[in-house]
């Protein structure tokens, strides 16, 4: 199991969230700021299975519009591992 923590910027959420909701990923969006896009963020946990990674980061840089300038990224994006997971 993996968890990858999608910070992207805030004018993409409503379509990176819809993208990944419709392919069956369960998202978590949590509005940030700070220094790795400098704007207005939201973050992303997204918990899914190890054969679907590529899947949902693709999703990702599909749904992220594109960057007005070189020093603003779309995204940045953590895959972590997963020890434990529960859901109750």
């Amino acid at each position: 199991m993996k968890l990858i923590i999608a910070i992207i910027r805030d004018i993409d959420d409503d379509k990176v969230t819809q993208a990944l909701t419709s392919a069956a990923f369960r998202v978590t969006c949590i509005a940030s700021t700070g220094g790795f896009l400098r704007h207005g963020n939201n973050t992303l946990l997204i918990g899914l299975d190890d054969e679907k990674v590529e899947q949902a980061i693709q999703i990702l840089y599909n749904n992220c519009s594109p960057s007005p300038s070189p020093e603003i990224r779309r995204a940045i994006v953590f895959v972590l591992n997963v020890n434990q997971h529960i859901r109750f």
